[in-house]
């Protein structure tokens, strides 16, 4: 299934994402092009990998009985998007970041149960 594929393809992201927000730094001047280009051509695939699962999980949940409801879907969406600029900014505290980290995670975990059971 497509939307299997997504969630699996964005927890590798994620777990990348969040072992490069342990290990580095904010950056020193966040209005720095160089940096902004770099976080650009990195972000801007995943930022689509998002889209296309939004709109897959969307379509799961929707007339069905599932555990995941719709507006957990658009959470999600979001967090992840938040969890993806965050990682590069570092601007987030640790508690923060991990709470939306597992939140993500405990949402594509509802997912693929909802999955293995229809």
């Amino acid at each position: 299934m497509l939307l299997l594929t997504y969630i699996e393809e964005l927890e590798k992201k994620l777990g990348r994402l969040k072992e490069y927000y342990l290990t580095h730094e904010r950056p020193e001047n966040k209005r720095d092009p160089q940096f902004f280009a770099f976080v650009k051509e990195n972000t801007e695939p995943v930022f689509e990998t998002i889209d296309q699962w939004y709109e897959e999980a969307l379509n799961f949940v929707k007339n069905r009985n599932v555990n995941v409801h719709p507006q957990q879907v658009e959470s999600t969406a979001e967090n992840i998007k938040l969890l993806l600029l965050h990682s590069y900014y570092v601007d987030v505290r640790r508690k923060r970041y991990m709470e939306l980290h597992q939140s993500v995670m405990y949402v594509f975990d509802l997912l693929k149960n909802d999955m293995q059971n229809l």
